[in-house]
């Protein structure tokens, strides 16, 4: 097909070009950023020697420990650099303080007169050898890594639980002198000095007075910065807003009367229908998700029991918590993968032949691949020996911790679903200007499978500053923005498709949406590598630039009433009832904790000031929770509802449980979070600024009896979150597979889903031109796109 067959593009071209400056920008500076990550990252010494010339350690040691760190899930358990889970010690300042403290033992002893000053002296010079690769240890650094090594052994070597990992988690001495290496290495860089400068390879991070480790001025004066960008922002977000606020956001299409369809009266397609055991398969990995969130929860509130039962011996804390956070990732994108499936034959018009196979396939696959990994992440905790450094069971970093095959598997799966998406849209792509919102949606689906296979670049063996480079692309680039773009497109689709705002309109605010999240948000990944090792430049530029990440949620919250009236405005003038009053309840509830979890909670944490003191605490998790439950959990079961309330008979729809759901899950999840998580978050963070953070993350700490009671106090919300919450979700979408209703559709009123219209109307919402009158249905059904009279040219 020519150009000048295809539709129009629906808005000016100076909306492209802002989005081309945009992201030509962003990843411009990002592989600058890439760039200096390989060459100026904190050293890994090829081999660490005593004065006596004998080897303490080897950088094969190193990374040997690194793989035995994550391989029996301590990332899941402890922290390194600050990043990691919440219950046991950050490992780096563990050491740091443990070697300090030792130091200034020996040179006590030895008859040192201020013993304090020159251990502070000794940490803080830096004796690495860069030509040679050698980094030489002082005597009393040597004596200390043998102290920490004794340290370690007998920590990981306790024959109980009482720590909430398994008995003698780790006994074979070279782990744990490998172990013991890779600690040392990370404190190593937190207080020696980086050359020409005052400060260590981590920004003087720990906080640590024990080795001279304060905030830097660039902490303090990026920080100052990251506000005033903040604030201008806003500021100019209002002011723009204010002047073009009739031409930009939601606005409903101004057409003179609706009809919407009801359930039972519209067909759906093979591959509709399997879409109902997505859903399925989705709520039941949400229900195992938020059990496993409970055990996780009870560890924190009493560790050494699980009401009588020694838990840790069968699902110790870091097993649970590395499943807890794969079956967050799981459920969620699997939502957003069957919602892509039932979207498609809506956009094309048509379902190609054979295309429920691709997606009983894709279904199978994603089966598979969370079954393998979690079954795989298990006997790696556990140690089995067997399986040391296989690919199918070795787990890798905090949220990529799929061993190697799987996450390979993964990706193929979602290379597998653009696959599926592509072949059913196909047709449409055809009659449409390559940046219509049929393309839109293409690259935004596209996006999702090419960001997720970065992170393939972060392997087990990697140097932990330039793994932490790249597995920030999937936690950040790919679930903040790439998904948060893909979510926007499927949102301003499906209000196309039901009239209630106009094409120009939705592709306008997709535009938008592209240009204020990745003004900021590209570059805004660097705020997770404030203190990995990296060059101050990542800090200054993570800092100002995900202070800007808070705009556009801002933008969001100010249109979300004007969203919320959508729906309402449309049913007013419909002769029929809205029948998605749930769905769109759950959008605004992601607005809702956009703005409150991702924005507020988010700012909080990521100013450079504040997170130096609060990295890995509760603060971290309070924000995580708000976001991903808020943000990606809301909008998960919100898409399911609406492809179900399809699926499922009217006669067989529980408005009522759909309702408890929404309530349980918002009411829960608020309990969660300003009930407990928060304000355990800010007493950790004053106690790490007035105390210090090593103390902040001692289990002594953690477990004290006010903290504990706080921790209890979450039971009443998670409890809501269960039962009232997940429970009716996964009875609804059951009712999906017990009584959908059969599918008999292959031909569909292209992007017209469920709403009767005019014609002039659906071609101004389409972009294509539309006959009036009672030849419209055979118009839509036969003939409209080239592949489709080629399908009934071949038919007898």
């Amino acid at each position: 097909m020519g150009a000048s067959d295809r539709a129009e593009l629906s808005l000016s071209k100076g909306w492209v070009q802002g989005v081309a400056l945009v992201m030509v920008f962003g990843f411009f500076v990002m592989g600058m950023l890439a760039l200096r990550t390989y060459t100026d990252s904190m050293p890994l010494p090829k081999q660490v020697t005593a004065p006596g010339g004998e080897i303490v350690y080897t950088g094969a040691d190193v990374t040997a420990g690194q793989r035995t760190f994550l391989r029996r899930g301590l990332q899941q358990y402890g922290s390194v650099m600050g990043h990691g889970a919440y219950l046991g010690p950050d490992y780096t300042a563990e050491y740091l303080r443990v070697s300090a403290e030792h130091i200034h033992d020996d040179l006590t002893a030895s008859g040192q007169r201020e013993p304090t000053e020159a251990a502070k002296r000794m940490l803080r010079e830096n004796r690495y050898d860069e030509a040679s690769g050698e980094l030489r240890f002082t005597a009393e650094q040597a004596s200390a890594f043998a102290a920490a090594t004794r340290y370690y052994a007998e920590f990981f070597g306790t024959d109980s639980t009482k720590y909430g990992l398994i008995p003698k988690l780790i006994t074979d001495p070279r782990e744990i002198h490998e172990l013991t290496a890779f600690f040392s290495w990370t404190a190593w860089a937190s207080a020696a000095e980086r050359p020409g400068h005052s400060y260590s390879y981590t920004n003087n991070w720990p906080p640590e007075p024990r080795v001279d480790n304060t905030p830097t001025a660039d902490i303090v004066v990026w920080s100052g910065l990251s506000l005033t960008a903040l604030l201008v922002g806003l500021g100019a977000l209002f002011a723009l807003y204010g002047r073009w606020s009739h031409s930009i956001g939601w606005h409903a299409a101004e057409q003179p009367s609706l009809a919407f369809r009801q359930p039972g009266e519209v067909k759906i397609t093979q591959a509709q229908k399997v879409t109902a055991w997505f859903f399925f398969v989705v709520a039941a990995l949400f229900l195992v998700q938020s059990l496993l969130g409970g055990a996780i929860e009870h560890y924190r509130a009493d560790l050494s029991t699980f009401f009588g039962i020694d838990l840790a011996r069968v699902l110790p804390f870091n097993l649970a918590r590395t499943w807890h956070v794969q079956l967050a990732l799981f459920w969620t994108a699997a939502a957003f993968l069957a919602a892509g499936i039932f979207l498609t034959p809506i956009i094309s018009g048509r379902e190609p032949r054979r295309q429920h196979w691709l997606a009983w396939g894709l279904l199978g696959a994603l089966v598979i691949v969370v079954v393998g990994s979690l079954t795989g992440e298990a006997i790696s905790i556990f140690g089995a020996g067997w399986a040391k450094g296989s690919i199918l069971f070795d787990q890798q970093w905090e949220y990529l911790d799929l061993p190697k095959f799987w996450q390979g598997l993964l990706v193929v799966g979602l290379f597998l679903w653009i696959a599926i998406v592509y072949r059913g849209i196909r047709s449409r792509l055809q009659t449409e200007h390559r940046l219509n919102m049929p393309w839109l949606f293409f690259y935004a689906g596209l996006a999702i499978p090419a960001f997720y296979a970065v992170g393939m670049l972060a392997s087990a063996q990697s140097h932990l500053t330039v793994a932490e480079f790249w597995r920030f692309w999937v936690v950040h680039l790919w679930v903040e923005d790439f998904l948060e773009l893909f979510t926007t497109v499927m949102v301003a689709y499906i209000f196309v498709m039901l009239g209630v705002v106009r094409r120009r309109i939705a592709i306008q605010l997709i535009f938008l949406d592209v240009i204020l999240y990745s003004a900021g948000g590209v570059i805004g990944t660097m705020h997770h590598l404030y203190f990995s090792g990296t060059p101050v430049e990542h800090m200054a530029l993570g800092a100002f630039f995900s202070a800007l990440e808070v705009i556009p949620l801002t933008f969001l919250t100010v249109e979300a009433w004007t969203f919320l009236q959508l729906g309402s405005r449309q049913q007013t003038r419909s002769s029929a009832p809205f029948p998605h009053r749930w769905s769109v309840m759950f959008l605004v509830a992601v607005g809702f904790w956009n703005f409150v979890g991702a924005g507020v909670f988010g700012f909080l944490i990521n100013l450079p000031i504040v997170s130096y003191y609060q990295i890995g605490t509760a603060l971290t998790a309070n924000h995580g929770h708000a976001a991903m439950m808020g943000v990606y959990g809301m909008l998960a079961v919100g898409l399911a509802l609406f492809a179900l309330r399809y699926i499922v008979p009217a006669a067989k729809w529980p408005d009522r449980l759909a309702k408890a759901s929404f309530w349980s899950l918002n009411i829960g999840l608020a309990w969660m979070v300003f009930v407990t998580l928060l304000p355990l978050g800010i007493l950790q963070l004053w106690h790490s600024v007035n105390d210090g953070y090593f103390e902040a993350r001692t289990l002594g700490y953690i477990t004290e009896p006010g903290n504990a009671v706080l921790e209890w106090l979450r039971m009443p919300g998670d409890l809501l979150m269960i039962v009232g919450g997940v429970l009716p979700f996964l009875w609804i979408t059951y009712l999906g597979i017990r009584h959908g209703i059969e599918p008999t559709a292959t031909t569909l009123p292209p992007e017209t889903l469920y709403v009767e219209e005019t014609s002039e109307a659906e071609e101004d919402r389409t972009g294509l031109p539309v006959m009036a009158g009672p030849a419209d249905e055979t118009l839509r059904s036969r003939g409209r796109y080239a592949s489709d009279r080629r399908d009934e040219a071949e038919e007898p």
